[in-house]
């Protein structure tokens, strides 16, 4: 490979990835692993939220058209309520934003997933169908340590990342459809924000992220040491 193809490829590494991304996305099949794992970030950002307020996670859902449901009991319910969708997104980011800065970091990262993964496996998934999505998505990601070049877990962590994204910008605006129910609908009732204006504030933090890491990959400040 050249140098002017080189520079081509690193100057436009991020785009290249989001439009590799979008494009997995569309694929039946190969895109339901990705949906499954959108869901769960976003399920898993609501439990997080109460935890960290000083409630519990009763119970977190997966199924198999990529919704899903978490069940908490006790903690901030105006923080939990916001970072379902928030939650994805800042997934996303830190996902592609980690595996980016270099090959060590991308197995650490691959590392916290697996075991965020289990430690859902083992305490918060309790019917069949999670049980199962669970554990897929734990082995595709227990896989990425078989690959023989880093550079290949980088590249896979940093698509996965777009992926999550991609789905947290687009994901908020199923919530506009009149019927009041969801994580917007509940935001409103708390707080007397319009719903919409909630779908707006998680999309701008989605296109917020693919706006910053384009900016920060145009200008090389990714570590990327091999």
């Amino acid at each position: 490979m050249n140098s002017k193809s080189s520079s081509f490829l690193k100057k436009y590494h991020f785009w290249l990835i989001l439009i590799t991304a979008l494009i997995i996305s569309q694929i039946p099949i190969v895109s339901i692993p990705f949906k499954w794992l959108e869901s769960y970030f976003h399920e898993i950002s609501h439990g997080l939220a109460a935890l960290f307020t000083g409630g519990t996670i009763v119970q977190i859902q997966l199924f198999s058209n990529g919704a899903g449901l978490c069940t908490t009991r006790g903690g901030m319910n105006f923080f939990i309520s916001f970072m379902g969708y928030a939650g994805a997104a800042l997934w996303g980011i830190g996902i592609y934003f980690i595996a980016s800065m270099h090959q060590r970091a991308a197995q650490i990262l691959s590392g916290i997933i697996a075991l965020l993964l289990l430690i859902t496996l083992i305490f918060w998934a309790r019917d069949i169908l999670t049980l199962i999505i669970i554990s897929v998505l734990l082995a595709l990601v227990l896989l990425k340590f078989k690959y023989k070049k880093l550079s290949y877990l980088q590249t896979s962590l940093q698509i996965t990342g777009a992926i999550i994204l991609l789905n947290s910008v687009k994901s908020p605006w199923y919530l506009v459809d009149g019927r009041n129910f969801g994580d917007g609908a509940a935001l409103a009732q708390l707080t007397g924000i319009p719903e919409f204006l909630w779908v707006v504030i998680w999309f701008s933090i989605g296109v917020g992220g693919i706006v910053w890491l384009a900016n920060i990959s145009r200008k090389g400040k990714y570590d990327e040491k091999t």
